[in-house]
Protein backbone atom coordinates (compact mmCIF):
# COMPACT_ATOMS: atom_id res chain seq x y z
CA UNK A 1 0.00 0.00 0.00
CA UNK A 2 1.58 3.22 -0.72
CA UNK A 3 1.44 5.98 1.68
CA UNK A 4 -1.41 8.58 -0.59
CA UNK A 5 -4.04 5.26 -1.10
CA UNK A 6 -6.18 4.77 1.49
CA UNK A 7 -4.56 6.30 4.10
CA UNK A 8 -5.74 9.57 2.81
CA UNK A 9 -8.91 9.10 4.38
CA UNK A 10 -7.54 6.97 7.35
CA UNK A 11 -8.63 7.33 11.11
CA UNK A 12 -6.64 5.40 14.01
CA UNK A 13 -7.73 5.38 17.41
CA UNK A 14 -7.10 3.25 20.63
CA UNK A 15 -8.32 2.65 24.14
CA UNK A 16 -6.00 1.37 26.94
CA UNK A 17 -7.22 -1.94 28.37
CA UNK A 18 -7.45 -0.34 31.86
CA UNK A 19 -11.49 -1.25 33.22
CA UNK A 20 -14.93 -1.43 32.17
CA UNK A 21 -16.51 0.82 29.51
CA UNK A 22 -18.50 3.30 31.34
CA UNK A 23 -20.97 6.26 30.27
CA UNK A 24 -18.08 9.09 30.09
CA UNK A 25 -16.01 6.90 27.49
CA UNK A 26 -19.65 6.24 25.11
CA UNK A 27 -20.34 10.07 25.52
CA UNK A 28 -16.61 10.67 25.21
CA UNK A 29 -15.23 8.45 22.92
CA UNK A 30 -17.50 5.25 20.98
CA UNK A 31 -20.43 7.75 19.70
CA UNK A 32 -17.74 9.62 18.01
CA UNK A 33 -16.10 6.26 16.53
CA UNK A 34 -19.96 5.56 15.49
CA UNK A 35 -20.18 8.10 13.39
CA UNK A 36 -16.26 7.80 11.95
CA UNK A 37 -16.89 4.16 10.90
CA UNK A 38 -19.29 5.54 8.50
CA UNK A 39 -16.87 8.15 7.03
CA UNK A 40 -13.42 7.35 6.98
CA UNK A 41 -11.11 3.58 6.60
CA UNK A 42 -11.24 3.20 10.16
CA UNK A 43 -8.88 0.92 12.52
CA UNK A 44 -9.95 0.73 16.26
CA UNK A 45 -7.42 -1.23 18.45
CA UNK A 46 -7.48 -2.37 22.22
CA UNK A 47 -3.69 -0.75 23.43
CA UNK A 48 -3.31 -3.28 25.85
CA UNK A 49 0.41 -2.94 25.63
CA UNK A 50 -0.22 0.56 26.93
CA UNK A 51 -2.05 -0.63 29.77
CA UNK A 52 1.33 -2.34 30.88
CA UNK A 53 3.05 1.08 31.25
CA UNK A 54 1.19 1.63 34.52
CA UNK A 55 -0.23 -1.58 35.63
CA UNK A 56 3.24 -3.88 34.56
CA UNK A 57 3.73 -4.65 38.11
CA UNK A 58 0.23 -6.22 38.58
CA UNK A 59 -1.27 -7.12 34.63
CA UNK A 60 -3.74 -9.73 36.03
CA UNK A 61 -6.37 -7.24 35.00
CA UNK A 62 -5.79 -6.81 31.42
CA UNK A 63 -6.75 -9.62 29.70
CA UNK A 64 -10.64 -9.20 31.60
CA UNK A 65 -10.67 -5.49 30.91
CA UNK A 66 -9.60 -6.09 27.19
CA UNK A 67 -11.93 -8.87 26.45
CA UNK A 68 -14.83 -6.61 28.08
CA UNK A 69 -13.48 -3.88 26.30
CA UNK A 70 -14.04 -5.45 22.82
CA UNK A 71 -17.10 -7.10 24.04
CA UNK A 72 -18.88 -3.18 24.69
CA UNK A 73 -17.87 -2.18 21.34
CA UNK A 74 -19.72 -4.36 19.29
CA UNK A 75 -22.68 -3.93 21.71
CA UNK A 76 -22.42 -0.10 21.54
CA UNK A 77 -22.37 -0.84 17.68
CA UNK A 78 -18.72 -0.72 16.37
CA UNK A 79 -19.17 -2.52 12.95
CA UNK A 80 -16.42 -5.20 12.48
CA UNK A 81 -17.44 -5.07 8.48
CA UNK A 82 -17.22 -1.16 8.82
CA UNK A 83 -14.26 -0.47 10.79
CA UNK A 84 -10.98 -3.08 11.43
CA UNK A 85 -11.14 -3.86 14.92
CA UNK A 86 -8.05 -6.12 16.45
CA UNK A 87 -5.35 -6.00 19.66
CA UNK A 88 -2.26 -4.20 19.98
CA UNK A 89 0.05 -6.86 21.05
CA UNK A 90 -1.32 -9.35 17.90
CA UNK A 91 0.20 -7.00 15.93
CA UNK A 92 3.97 -7.40 16.67
CA UNK A 93 4.76 -4.73 13.89
CA UNK A 94 3.73 -2.24 16.36
CA UNK A 95 6.60 -3.18 18.53
CA UNK A 96 9.14 -3.30 15.87
CA UNK A 97 8.11 0.38 14.57
CA UNK A 98 8.47 1.50 18.28
CA UNK A 99 12.32 0.74 18.56
CA UNK A 100 13.05 1.75 15.08
CA UNK A 101 11.57 5.56 16.09
CA UNK A 102 12.14 5.61 19.57
CA UNK A 103 16.49 5.20 17.83
CA UNK A 104 15.76 8.48 16.57
CA UNK A 105 13.31 10.37 19.15
CA UNK A 106 15.49 13.10 21.24
CA UNK A 107 14.97 12.18 24.75
CA UNK A 108 14.03 15.81 25.61
CA UNK A 109 10.72 15.44 23.66
CA UNK A 110 9.51 13.11 25.52
CA UNK A 111 10.17 14.57 29.07
CA UNK A 112 8.59 17.56 27.75
CA UNK A 113 5.26 15.59 27.16
CA UNK A 114 2.34 17.36 29.62
CA UNK A 115 0.83 14.04 30.90
CA UNK A 116 4.74 12.75 31.79
CA UNK A 117 4.97 14.56 35.20
CA UNK A 118 0.58 15.19 35.96
CA UNK A 119 0.30 11.53 35.70
CA UNK A 120 3.61 10.98 37.86
CA UNK A 121 2.52 12.92 40.74
CA UNK A 122 -1.20 11.66 40.05
CA UNK A 123 0.16 8.15 40.43
CA UNK A 124 2.73 8.12 42.88
CA UNK A 125 1.80 5.21 44.54
CA UNK A 126 3.40 3.22 40.88
CA UNK A 127 6.66 3.05 40.10
CA UNK A 128 6.51 4.99 36.98
CA UNK A 129 10.27 5.45 36.53
CA UNK A 130 10.72 3.37 33.59
CA UNK A 131 11.45 3.00 30.02
CA UNK A 132 7.97 2.29 29.35
CA UNK A 133 6.31 4.80 30.79
CA UNK A 134 8.55 7.86 29.43
CA UNK A 135 8.49 5.97 25.94
CA UNK A 136 5.20 5.86 25.86
CA UNK A 137 4.39 8.07 23.40
CA UNK A 138 6.98 6.67 21.17
CA UNK A 139 4.62 3.85 20.98
CA UNK A 140 1.77 5.54 20.94
CA UNK A 141 3.42 7.68 17.64
CA UNK A 142 4.21 3.91 16.35
CA UNK A 143 0.57 2.79 16.79
CA UNK A 144 -0.69 5.79 14.63
CA UNK A 145 1.97 5.97 12.21
CA UNK A 146 1.92 2.35 10.93
CA UNK A 147 -1.52 2.75 9.45
CA UNK A 148 -0.54 6.36 7.92
CA UNK A 149 -4.16 7.70 8.78
CA UNK A 150 -5.32 11.17 7.98
CA UNK A 151 -6.81 11.78 11.20
CA UNK A 152 -6.96 10.89 14.71
CA UNK A 153 -9.65 11.31 16.75
CA UNK A 154 -9.05 13.23 20.12
CA UNK A 155 -10.25 15.70 22.60
CA UNK A 156 -8.76 19.27 22.76
CA UNK A 157 -6.35 17.95 26.25
CA UNK A 158 -5.35 15.07 23.66
CA UNK A 159 -3.34 17.32 20.96
CA UNK A 160 -0.51 17.35 22.32
CA UNK A 161 -0.18 13.68 22.34
CA UNK A 162 -0.65 13.60 18.14
CA UNK A 163 1.52 16.99 17.33
CA UNK A 164 4.67 14.56 19.20
CA UNK A 165 3.30 11.73 16.62
CA UNK A 166 3.64 14.40 13.93
CA UNK A 167 7.27 15.26 14.78
CA UNK A 168 8.44 12.18 15.14
CA UNK A 169 7.42 11.73 11.60
CA UNK A 170 8.90 14.52 10.82
CA UNK A 171 12.14 14.01 11.88
CA UNK A 172 12.03 10.40 10.84
CA UNK A 173 10.98 11.67 7.25
CA UNK A 174 13.67 14.33 7.62
CA UNK A 175 16.46 11.43 8.13
CA UNK A 176 15.54 8.62 5.39
CA UNK A 177 12.93 10.76 3.13
CA UNK A 178 15.33 12.83 1.39
CA UNK A 179 15.79 13.33 -2.30
CA UNK A 180 19.60 12.03 -3.18
CA UNK A 181 21.64 14.53 -2.85
CA UNK A 182 19.20 16.68 -0.69
CA UNK A 183 21.45 17.48 2.39
CA UNK A 184 24.02 18.64 0.47
CA UNK A 185 21.80 20.74 -1.78
CA UNK A 186 19.73 22.21 1.04
CA UNK A 187 23.47 23.28 2.71
CA UNK A 188 24.34 25.03 -0.77
CA UNK A 189 20.86 27.16 -0.40
CA UNK A 190 21.60 27.72 2.78
CA UNK A 191 24.91 29.58 1.97
CA UNK A 192 22.90 32.17 -0.94
CA UNK A 193 20.97 33.68 2.26
CA UNK A 194 23.82 35.40 3.69
CA UNK A 195 25.93 34.80 6.36
CA UNK A 196 24.05 36.57 8.96
CA UNK A 197 20.76 34.93 7.91
CA UNK A 198 22.68 31.68 7.42
CA UNK A 199 23.33 31.96 10.79
CA UNK A 200 19.94 32.36 11.89
CA UNK A 201 18.40 29.84 9.49
CA UNK A 202 20.76 26.85 11.35
CA UNK A 203 20.00 28.47 14.88
CA UNK A 204 15.86 28.09 14.35
CA UNK A 205 16.77 24.74 12.61
CA UNK A 206 18.34 23.35 15.31
CA UNK A 207 15.73 24.50 17.96
CA UNK A 208 13.41 23.75 16.29
CA UNK A 209 14.90 20.01 15.28
CA UNK A 210 15.96 19.38 18.93
CA UNK A 211 13.29 20.95 20.83
CA UNK A 212 10.13 21.03 18.49
CA UNK A 213 9.97 24.93 19.25
CA UNK A 214 7.38 25.70 16.49
CA UNK A 215 8.01 29.53 17.42
CA UNK A 216 11.38 29.05 15.46
CA UNK A 217 9.99 26.80 12.85
CA UNK A 218 7.24 29.89 12.31
CA UNK A 219 10.38 32.07 12.05
CA UNK A 220 12.89 30.57 9.57
CA UNK A 221 9.80 29.82 7.40
CA UNK A 222 9.19 33.47 7.13
CA UNK A 223 12.78 34.06 6.88
CA UNK A 224 13.44 31.94 3.57
CA UNK A 225 9.98 33.56 2.49
CA UNK A 226 11.28 36.71 2.49
CA UNK A 227 14.79 36.04 0.49
CA UNK A 228 13.67 37.37 -3.16
CA UNK A 229 16.57 36.55 -4.78
CA UNK A 230 16.57 32.46 -3.96
CA UNK A 231 15.53 30.60 -6.87
CA UNK A 232 12.04 28.51 -6.43
CA UNK A 233 13.83 24.91 -5.85
CA UNK A 234 16.23 26.64 -3.27
CA UNK A 235 13.75 27.90 -1.36
CA UNK A 236 11.79 24.51 -0.94
CA UNK A 237 14.67 22.55 0.19
CA UNK A 238 15.22 25.25 2.28
CA UNK A 239 11.29 25.07 4.13
CA UNK A 240 11.85 21.34 3.25
CA UNK A 241 15.36 21.16 5.30
CA UNK A 242 14.15 23.30 7.94
CA UNK A 243 10.92 21.24 9.52
CA UNK A 244 12.63 18.09 8.10
CA UNK A 245 10.32 17.26 4.84
CA UNK A 246 11.36 15.50 1.90
CA UNK A 247 10.55 12.45 0.76
CA UNK A 248 6.90 11.27 3.05
CA UNK A 249 7.56 7.90 4.69
CA UNK A 250 5.36 8.24 7.40
CA UNK A 251 2.82 11.10 6.54
CA UNK A 252 2.10 13.55 9.52
CA UNK A 253 -1.65 13.23 10.95
CA UNK A 254 -3.81 15.40 11.67
CA UNK A 255 -5.73 15.95 15.12
CA UNK A 256 -9.49 15.83 14.33
CA UNK A 257 -10.89 17.32 17.53
CA UNK A 258 -14.16 15.88 19.00
CA UNK A 259 -16.38 16.91 21.29
CA UNK A 260 -15.65 17.82 24.54
CA UNK A 261 -16.83 14.96 26.65
CA UNK A 262 -20.12 16.27 28.31
CA UNK A 263 -20.49 13.23 30.92
CA UNK A 264 -19.72 14.19 34.36
CA UNK A 265 -18.73 11.35 36.83
CA UNK A 266 -22.11 10.82 39.71
CA UNK A 267 -19.88 13.65 42.04
CA UNK A 268 -19.65 16.03 39.34
CA UNK A 269 -15.94 15.10 38.75
CA UNK A 270 -14.77 13.97 35.55
CA UNK A 271 -16.05 10.20 35.47
CA UNK A 272 -13.06 7.59 35.80
CA UNK A 273 -12.98 4.78 37.53
CA UNK A 274 -10.36 5.41 40.02
CA UNK A 275 -12.72 8.05 41.41
CA UNK A 276 -15.31 5.45 41.95
CA UNK A 277 -17.99 7.64 40.54
CA UNK A 278 -19.19 5.77 36.97
CA UNK A 279 -21.90 4.09 35.69
CA UNK A 280 -20.98 0.68 33.54
CA UNK A 281 -22.42 -0.14 29.83
CA UNK A 282 -23.34 -3.33 31.69
CA UNK A 283 -24.84 -1.85 35.00
CA UNK A 284 -28.15 -3.32 36.25
CA UNK A 285 -31.35 -0.96 36.16
CA UNK A 286 -31.00 -1.41 40.02
CA UNK A 287 -27.69 -0.08 40.57
CA UNK A 288 -27.92 2.65 38.41
CA UNK A 289 -31.22 3.98 40.61
CA UNK A 290 -28.96 2.88 43.38
CA UNK A 291 -26.29 4.62 42.21
CA UNK A 292 -28.35 8.11 40.78
CA UNK A 293 -30.17 8.37 43.70
CA UNK A 294 -27.56 9.13 45.85
CA UNK A 295 -25.90 11.69 43.94
CA UNK A 296 -25.09 14.50 46.02
CA UNK A 297 -27.29 17.54 45.31
CA UNK A 298 -27.47 21.30 46.28
CA UNK A 299 -25.74 21.27 49.71
CA UNK A 300 -28.00 24.49 49.99
CA UNK A 301 -31.34 22.06 50.17
CA UNK A 302 -30.99 20.68 53.24
CA UNK A 303 -34.68 20.24 53.78
CA UNK A 304 -37.37 19.38 50.95
CA UNK A 305 -38.90 23.06 51.51
CA UNK A 306 -35.51 24.30 51.20
CA UNK A 307 -35.26 26.04 47.76
CA UNK A 308 -31.84 25.40 45.55
CA UNK A 309 -29.73 25.99 42.51
CA UNK A 310 -29.43 24.05 39.83
CA UNK A 311 -26.23 25.59 38.64
CA UNK A 312 -24.54 24.14 41.49
CA UNK A 313 -26.18 20.77 41.81
CA UNK A 314 -24.28 17.74 39.72
CA UNK A 315 -27.84 16.61 38.95
CA UNK A 316 -28.07 19.77 36.84
CA UNK A 317 -25.38 18.23 34.59
CA UNK A 318 -27.00 14.77 33.79
CA UNK A 319 -30.16 16.90 32.74
CA UNK A 320 -27.89 18.61 30.60
CA UNK A 321 -26.81 15.60 28.63
CA UNK A 322 -30.13 13.23 29.41
CA UNK A 323 -33.09 15.44 29.56
CA UNK A 324 -34.83 17.55 26.96
CA UNK A 325 -36.08 21.73 26.99
CA UNK A 326 -39.14 20.95 28.73
CA UNK A 327 -37.74 18.46 31.46
CA UNK A 328 -34.88 21.03 32.05
CA UNK A 329 -37.22 23.67 32.77
CA UNK A 330 -39.19 21.90 34.44
CA UNK A 331 -36.58 21.30 37.00
CA UNK A 332 -35.00 24.68 36.77
CA UNK A 333 -38.39 26.46 37.94
CA UNK A 334 -38.89 23.06 40.67
CA UNK A 335 -35.19 23.23 42.36
CA UNK A 336 -35.66 27.31 42.69
CA UNK A 337 -39.11 27.51 44.45
CA UNK A 338 -38.68 23.81 46.13
CA UNK A 339 -41.60 22.60 44.09
CA UNK A 340 -40.03 19.17 43.42
CA UNK A 341 -37.71 17.65 46.08
CA UNK A 342 -34.29 16.28 44.82
CA UNK A 343 -35.19 12.65 44.31
CA UNK A 344 -38.05 14.17 42.29
CA UNK A 345 -35.51 15.71 39.82
CA UNK A 346 -33.45 12.22 39.90
CA UNK A 347 -36.42 10.35 38.46
CA UNK A 348 -36.05 11.21 34.54
CA UNK A 349 -31.99 10.62 34.28
CA UNK A 350 -32.98 7.33 36.09
CA UNK A 351 -35.02 6.61 33.43
CA UNK A 352 -33.11 7.91 30.97
CA UNK A 353 -29.84 6.39 31.54
CA UNK A 354 -31.99 2.79 32.04
CA UNK A 355 -33.10 3.40 28.36
CA UNK A 356 -29.82 4.14 27.19
CA UNK A 357 -27.74 0.73 28.83
CA UNK A 358 -30.79 -1.73 28.90
CA UNK A 359 -30.26 -2.06 25.14
CA UNK A 360 -26.32 -1.89 25.47
CA UNK A 361 -25.99 -4.39 27.93
CA UNK A 362 -28.42 -6.62 26.84
CA UNK A 363 -26.24 -7.10 23.72
CA UNK A 364 -23.30 -7.46 25.26
CA UNK A 365 -24.61 -10.13 27.60
CA UNK A 366 -25.41 -11.95 23.90
CA UNK A 367 -22.25 -11.31 22.31
CA UNK A 368 -20.31 -12.02 25.51
CA UNK A 369 -22.42 -15.42 25.39
CA UNK A 370 -20.62 -16.18 22.04
CA UNK A 371 -16.89 -16.37 22.62
CA UNK A 372 -16.63 -17.72 19.35
CA UNK A 373 -17.65 -14.73 17.16
CA UNK A 374 -15.40 -12.23 18.91
CA UNK A 375 -12.42 -13.77 18.45
CA UNK A 376 -13.14 -14.53 14.82
CA UNK A 377 -13.84 -10.73 14.81
CA UNK A 378 -10.60 -10.03 16.33
CA UNK A 379 -8.84 -12.32 14.36
CA UNK A 380 -9.56 -11.51 11.18
CA UNK A 381 -9.27 -7.78 12.36
CA UNK A 382 -5.95 -8.34 13.65
CA UNK A 383 -4.97 -10.06 9.95
CA UNK A 384 -6.10 -6.94 8.36
CA UNK A 385 -4.16 -5.01 10.52
CA UNK A 386 -1.06 -6.76 10.11
CA UNK A 387 -1.41 -6.49 6.13
CA UNK A 388 -1.40 -2.80 6.63
CA UNK A 389 1.28 -2.82 9.31
CA UNK A 390 3.68 -5.00 7.37
CA UNK A 391 3.48 -2.61 3.97
CA UNK A 392 4.42 0.45 6.39
CA UNK A 393 7.36 -1.83 7.75
CA UNK A 394 8.65 -2.53 4.31
CA UNK A 395 9.30 1.32 3.70
CA UNK A 396 10.50 1.57 7.00
CA UNK A 397 13.41 -1.01 6.73
CA UNK A 398 13.94 -0.13 3.29
CA UNK A 399 14.85 3.57 3.99
CA UNK A 400 16.51 2.80 7.17
CA UNK A 401 18.75 0.44 5.11
CA UNK A 402 17.60 -2.97 7.29
CA UNK A 403 16.60 -4.60 3.87
CA UNK A 404 19.99 -6.16 2.99
CA UNK A 405 19.08 -10.07 3.30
Amino acid sequence: MSSSSLGDQRVVSGMRATGAMHLGHYHGVLKNWLRLQHEYDCFFFVADWHGLTTHYADPSGIAGAAWDMLVDWLAVGIDPGRACIFVQSRVSEHAELHLLLSMVTPLGWLERVPTYKDQQEKLRERDLATYGFLGYPVLQSADILMYRPQFVPVGEDQVAHVEITREIARRFNHLYGREVGFEEKAEEAIKRLGSKNARLYRQLKKRFSERGDADALATGQALVEGQQNLMLSDRERLLGYLEGAGRTILPEPQALLTAASKMPGLDGQKMSKSYGNTITLRESDKDIEEKIKRMPTDPARVRRDDPGEPEKCPVWEWHKVYSDDKTKDWVQTGCRSAGIGCLECKQPIVEAVQAEVGPIRARAEEIAGDSQMVRTIVAEGNDTARDAARDTLADVRQVMGLNYL
